[in-house]
């Protein structure tokens, strides 16, 4: 096995192979999230798109492994794996943290993959020009856990099993400290196609500070809101998945139209 086939074997799994799709949809998970967040998406948009989602260390089958502290790290095994899957275009899907992890890494491959990178979807997150000085990741393990419950990303019930919240507290810090700590070094927009979904109740993302995504490409930009909170993809799924075939298409235009030119 090579060293990239290696790195896509750590970083990325495949809920369901699609081997006539003609998009991969990669998907980049929130903070404490894991690669499981996005089988249920697998299952919406099969065949129509094949989607992987990345795996962080620190979790699940990876639980073993130290989790990272910094997205420059995590960036750094995610273009590694990514280069392993070449053989269609992609979409990146970031929901999160997974947002300013699949903007940091759309930018590393922008040059590199080219037209294969038809566009990206990040959720739920801010523009990396838009600062917030968080420091969740500074609080004792109860004040981290009460972030969780505030943000209703993981149910109630799992929070309140102490087996459960040890296993998942050090990849929840650690993703925390990676996405606190980031600092967004400027340089110049991507050349590829950014929409961004946001809930309209999200407490970590205002309309100001979606709309600020707009100076990150040079390319098509769009908002889409929906009704709910930070993880409106659960309460809006049919909604959501709808939008992501829309705009899975509308990349997959741009390309045809661009190549006419």
């Amino acid at each position: 096995m090579t060293d990239v086939q290696e790195l896509r074997h750590r970083w990325v799994r495949e809920f369901a192979s699609s081997p006539n799709s003609d998009i991969t949809v990669v998907c980049f998970p929130h903070a404490g999230g894991s690669a499981s967040y996005f089988q249920p998406l697998s299952a919406r948009l099969t065949p129509r798109a094949e989607v992987v989602a990345l795996q962080y260390p620190g979790r699940q089958d990876r639980r073993r492994e130290p989790p990272l502290t910094s997205v420059d790290e995590l960036v750094d095994g995610i273009t590694g794996a990514l280069r392993a899957l070449t053989d269609r275009p992609m979409v990146f899907f970031g929901h999160s943290m997974g947002g300013t992890l699949a903007f940091e890494t759309a930018r590393r491959m922008e040059a590199e993959l080219g037209e294969r990178l038809l566009g990206l979807v990040v959720s739920g997150r801010r523009a990396p020009s838009s600062v917030r000085r968080d420091t969740v990741h500074l609080r004792n393990d109860a004040g981290l856990i009460a972030e969780i419950r505030k943000l209703e990303g993981t149910a109630s019930a799992l929070l309140d099993d102490e087996d459960v919240v040890s296993m998942i507290l050090p990849a929840l810090r650690a993703d925390y400290t990676a996405v606190e700590q980031y600092v967004y070094r400027p340089g110049p927009a991507l050349s590829r196609p950014l929409h961004v979904y946001i809930g309209d109740a999200d407490p970590q993302v205002r309309a100001d500070e979606a709309e600020a995504w707009a100076e990150h490409t040079s390319a098509d930009f769009r908002i889409r809101t929906f009704r709910g909170g930070h993880f409106y993809l659960a309460e809006q799924s049919d909604q959501v998945i709808a939008a992501l075939r829309e705009d899975m298409a509308v990349f997959q235009e741009r390309l045809r139209v661009d190549a006419e030119r």
